[in-house]
């Protein structure tokens, strides 16, 4: 069974783009039901979980938070505006989950540290 839906969700009315649009039900169980364990980050936006997928990838969802005040339409343009800027030094949008209120992005997991870490001088080389 793939972790993705079959069809690719195409955003936006004059921009056409096509990205997976993964299940849910993937997600959930790709990060042990967005786990305590499993999260790697929190931005002004939601949270970043680590999950591995039924085929071993591993990859980071943002799962947008409710009181962001983020609706759909935005939502959407985000997703576009990120499929958009895709670049070698960037971690690259693997897809998008859109199911009722729960707004998630995931993207491929790098195992390295946050860019922050190294632009601030917290890293030594």
């Amino acid at each position: 069974m793939s972790d993705k839906m079959e069809s690719n969700v195409i955003l936006g009315q004059k921009e056409e783009l096509e990205l997976p649009l993964f299940n849910l039900s993937t997600i959930v169980k790709a990060t042990n039901n967005f786990s305590f364990n499993n999260k790697i980050g929190q931005g002004g936006f939601g949270a970043v979980f680590k999950g591995t997928l039924s085929d071993g990838q591993e990859i980071a969802v943002k799962r947008l938070s409710q009181s962001s005040g983020q609706g759909v339409n935005e939502f959407k343009n985000e997703v576009i505006l990120i499929a958009k800027l895709q670049h070698r030094n960037l971690v690259r949008l693997l897809g998008c989950c859109i199911h009722g209120e729960e707004k998630l992005l995931i993207y491929e997991y790098m195992p390295n540290k946050s860019l922050d870490y190294y632009i601030f001088g917290l890293y030594i080389f």
